[in-house]
């Protein structure tokens, strides 16, 4: 049919009205879209994605980038060798093989788990056990704990706490045991703090950081009395801190006679994989359940800990979570699997036998050494006794130096007082010197993967424990003899400072202008402050200029050619408006040093005191010659008559008859602070020196400095080693320094300070001479040259 034209043109026109706010509202839509994804969306996930290499570039820089921008210190990554590729390797093909079916990953997981399992039981020695898998090494322990309360309360699972309540649980660990460790069992298992009983370790008999066995016994007794059960027994096999091992054998049969469980748990448990193994830890075999962190002890990253244990009922075990249904959690123990047998068990026991080695060699090197000390009492600071070396590679040492061995001239003359100071606080003091050592090798020799350790008894210690860094940092033999060299380079840095520590604190106290600032915890010569003598009451102002006195102070001590560090002090807990001194040598002079620190603070004390009044004093200087300078304009009225000052008739009455005046003027002293005349200057045509600042006082021993010797030195001239003939012509050569020869500039024979005491006072002579002269206004140039061709006729 025909279509009228005038319809079809209007359709058409419908049509393309239609299409235009189609597009508009396509297009508003789209803003909007656009508008939310710039809006709620983070960038990296806005548009199509990112690519493979974007995204691993980002990892990089967060691994390492920022870390390089912020901080300047080198750190130092995990040894990742092929065994910790296959670990790594090993969490990949965990992920991977979970899309396999349901059965074929159970047939799978059920291998793995078995294989590990068999495999973890021989190599350490404990025999028909299963193992639980699990990332937080304290989980293990967890579970084991919920495992006993489930086999010795039967009606824990219809009854609950209600149980609980009848008969409250006691689990018994050791005071040396890993802080916090209670609190974190008593609160997943949602028991109160009373259910954790702590064991106190040997005091009298034996090492310090063994379990009491009697004391445990006569607790475990108190509470059976009292209507508790007890119910675990958590012993170590190496302390967190100093790694010793407890009387496994008696704490099994105490725990058998109370029908208790022993979990057993510590570094020393590695060794139970090498061919011989000590009594002490092989007991260990016999407990009811271990923990193993094979992890650090074989350098293997992201493997998870393994929990050893016997149980013969599967439902219990089910049921306190150690055994899982799920076959994805059975893949936890895949990485483990595949770097066993990667290692095979020549490399497991190589690696572990490489610790001891390690620990030993250190152990042979530090019996030889003067003041480090390896015993307390008779009790080992090591791991180890004599007569069972192998039973740890855990070794901890300390830095100790006994009074008697000190200055016994100090120590007769301190016989008298009640109570020194340095023998009160000597066992903070150690402690302190002990961190600071500690932080000194681990910064030095970081491969040694030394730490400072806080142990009850002996204090702050240093340890060396290879099964948990050595594998990590791949430390080797010359590690060890390199941390022994700088052991040895710091021994006597510690042992002068110590001595000289005491002999700073007398000269600081008897210095009139110096306060001495008992500071144990700073590991140095001593802290100082040099004290503003003000009449003034407020307190702020004070405050504020003793601030800035010995914040000059610390910069004029720094800018000294010497060994000797100055600083604020630590960053917190640090006294403020201070000097702390570092560790020195046994050369140092410590009168020349604490002289100079006195002698230093007075000159910037004056120089401040000297800015200070310079205003006030210029200002009334001004308003005086002011006054002056119009009196002298009257007298010079009065004298000269009104009509020679008027221009043409003062000069032609000047030509006529002269008059001559002597020139008053005036020169402004900044050193006096007053006004002085000049008729002096004029008579002898040159000006006056005035009335000089006395001199600062200086230290009188840094003028015998010897050329190219750095300050603070003590002089060589009375040691014993030097013969008769020696010090006489060393005395000689001094005589010769003393007698500077007429064209020698007194710069080249002062010290530091008395050159910028001589470039201060030219200062001022320099100042006063540029110092326009304050003259009453004189007569024309014309009326001059007529006096003068006057004179001349």
């Amino acid at each position: 049919k025909m279509v009228d034209p005038t319809l079809a043109e209007m359709g058409k026109n419908l049509n393309e009205a239609m299409k235009m706010l189609e597009d508009n509202q396509r297009k508003v839509e789209e803003e909007n879209e656009k508008k939310y994804a710039r809006k709620d969306i983070p960038g990296p996930l806005q548009g199509s994605g990112q690519d493979m290499v974007s995204i691993l570039q980002l990892v990089q820089n967060l691994m390492h980038g920022e870390e390089e921008e912020e901080t300047s210190q080198s750190y130092r990554l995990q040894n990742v060798g092929e065994q910790g590729h296959m670990a790594l390797l090993g969490h990949s093909l965990a992920a991977y093989i979970s899309v396999l079916d349901r059965e074929r990953l159970r047939k799978l997981t059920t291998r793995i788990l078995s294989d590990t399992t068999l495999w973890l039981c021989r190599l350490f020695r404990y025999e028909n056990g299963s193992a639980y898998y699990h990332e937080d090494d304290r989980e293990g322990l967890l579970k084991i704990c919920r495992l006993v309360i489930h086999t010795r309360y039967e009606d824990y699972t219809l009854e609950g706490f209600n149980v609980l309540y009848a008969k409250q649980p006691v689990i018994y660990i050791s005071s040396a045991a890993r802080a916090g460790l209670g609190q974190a069992l008593c609160n997943q298992l949602g028991l109160p703090l009373s259910c954790m009983c702590r064991v106190p370790c040997n005091t009298m008999f034996g090492s310090q950081h063994q379990m009491d066995v009697a004391l445990l016994d006569r607790l475990i007794k108190d509470d059976v009395e009292f209507g508790k059960l007890p119910l675990l027994l958590v012993a170590n096999a190496g302390t967190p801190g100093a790694g010793h091992t407890d009387k496994l054998g008696r704490l099994k049969e105490l725990c058998e006679q109370h029908k208790m469980w022993l979990h057993v748990e510590g570094v020393n448990l590695a060794t139970l994989a090498l061919g011989y193994v000590s009594s002490s830890v092989l007991a260990a075999t016999k407990c009811d359940s271990m923990t193993l962190t094979l992890g650090s002890w074989l350098g293997l990253p992201a493997v998870p800990a393994v929990t050893l244990y016997r149980h013969e009922d599967p439902s219990l075990s089910l049921a306190a979570g150690l055994t899982s249904s799920q076959p994805v959690e059975k893949l936890r123990a895949l990485p483990l699997w595949l770097s066993l047998q990667y290692l095979g068990h020549d490399g497991i026991v190589e690696r572990i036998k490489h610790a001891s080695q390690l620990s030993q060699r250190l152990l042979e090197n530090l019996k030889n050494l003067d003041f480090i000390k390896t015993s307390v009492q008779g009790k080992y600071f090591f791991s180890f006794k004599v007569e069972d070396e192998l039973s740890s590679p855990v070794v901890v040492f300390k830095f100790f130096q006994e009074y008697s061995n000190r200055d016994q001239t100090s120590h007769a003359a301190q016989a008298s007082t009640i109570q020194h100071p340095i023998i009160s606080n000597e066992g903070h003091i150690y402690d302190t010197f002990n961190q600071w050592l500690g932080e000194q090798l681990a910064q030095l020799v970081p491969a040694s993967g030394v730490d400072v350790v806080e142990l009850e008894d002996e204090g702050t210690c240093v340890r060396f424990s290879p099964l948990m860094t050595s594998a990590v940092l791949g430390t080797e033999i010359q590690d060890i003899d390199h941390l022994v060299d700088c052991l040895k380079m710091k021994i006597p840095v510690l042992t002068s400072t110590l001595q000289l520590r005491e002999e700073f604190e007398q000269e600081v106290r008897r210095t009139v202008s110096l306060l001495y600032i008992e500071d144990l915890g700073w590991p140095g010569l001593g802290v100082v402050r040099y004290n503003y003598h003000s009449d003034e009451k407020n307190d702020d102002k004070q405050e504020k200029e003793l601030e800035k006195i010995n914040t000059e102070l610390l910069k004029k001590l720094n800018e000294l050619e010497s060994d000797l560090t100055f600083s604020l002090g630590p960053e917190f807990g640090g006294q403020k408006n201070c000097v702390y001194i570092g560790m020195v040598t046994e050369d140092l002079d410590v009168s020349e040093l604490v002289e100079t620190i006195a002698a230093t603070g007075r000159e910037i004390e004056e120089n401040s005191r000297l800015l200070e009044n310079m205003t006030e004093v210029v200002r009334k200087g001004i308003q005086e010659a002011q006054l002056q300078l119009q009196k002298a304009n009257e007298e010079r009225l009065l004298e000269e008559g009104l009509l020679r000052q008027i221009p043409v008739v003062g000069s032609v009455l000047n030509w006529f008859s002269p008059f001559q005046a002597s020139p008053k003027g005036r020169t402004f002293n900044l050193t006096a602070g007053s006004l002085e005349s000049t008729e002096s200057m004029y008579v002898s045509k040159a000006q006056g020196t005035g009335s000089t600042p006395p001199p600062t006082p200086t230290s009188s021993l840094a003028k015998q400095r010897l050329p190219g010797q750095k300050a603070f030195k003590r002089s060589l001239r009375s040691s014993d080693g030097f013969s008769e003939t020696s010090s006489i012509s060393h005395c000689d050569d001094l005589d010769k320094l003393d007698q500077r020869p007429p064209n020698l500039s007194p710069s080249q024979e002062q010290g530091p300070l008395e050159m910028e005491r001589a470039e201060e006072q030219k200062e001022v002579v320099q100042a006063k001479t540029d110092t326009e002269d304050i003259h009453s206004e004189q007569s024309p140039p014309d009326c001059t040259k007529a006096e003068e061709q006057a004179s001349q006729r």
